[in-house]
């Protein structure tokens, strides 16, 4: 019993962790307002537990990031249409990318968070090339499409983060708004509706 107690505080100081630290992104001006000191008094741990357990700052934010998406990713992975695997292309790419844009518009100061984490470019991160992954292969089955690889990159480009903040943060944009919108653009990408892109 005394050696499964560290494991199960361990286990229960990482929920604290993760749940203040979501409370602060949520609720700050901006995310780079958020240190690890802050996480830390909100969590009720030492700055240390913090180090031991995500190793830095971006270790954290990615950590958050991970565990509130992952009610997507399991979706994208083995749910039903219109995300799931088994969805005709046309239909999968605009639920894709509806579906970060709506995580985004969510969670806008974890994702700039994120997106500002490290010296490495944001394209390599695992988070970007799996959704970018998930896409190209998408649109290697829409007829007529070339280039799946470079229109994957053009199509995430439209969720960014800070695309997202600039227009629902700064500009005020509406959320179905914005969903609907970014429909339009992809049905011109994928020429599937009445706002076709001229070719």
């Amino acid at each position: 019993m005394t050696e499964r107690r560290p494991r199960k505080d361990a286990a229960r100081n990482r929920v604290a962790v993760l749940a203040a630290a979501d409370t602060l992104f949520t609720e700050c001006e901006s995310p780079e307002d958020v240190t690890m000191a802050d996480i830390a008094t909100a969590a009720g741990v030492g700055k240390g537990t913090l180090f031991r357990s995500f190793g830095d700052r971006t270790g954290l934010i990615r950590a958050l990031y991970a565990t509130r998406l992952e009610p997507v990713g399991s979706a994208v992975e083995e749910g039903p249409p219109p995300l799931g695997p088994g969805t005709p292309p046309l239909q999968r790419v605009p639920a894709l990318l509806d579906a970060l844009l709506c995580f985004k518009l969510d969670n806008r100061h974890l994702a700039l968070a994120l997106e500002a984490t490290g010296s490495d470019s944001p394209y390599q991160a695992e988070h970007y090339e799996r959704w970018h992954g998930l896409l190209r292969s998408a649109l290697e089955r829409v007829p007529g499409l070339t280039n799946s690889d470079f229109t994957a990159h053009a199509l995430l480009a439209t969720v960014r983060a800070d695309l997202v903040e600039h227009l629902a943060g700064q500009k005020g944009a509406a959320r179905e708004e914005l969903r609907k919108q970014l429909a339009s653009f992809i049905a011109g990408v994928l020429g599937t509706g009445p706002d076709e892109a001229p070719r």
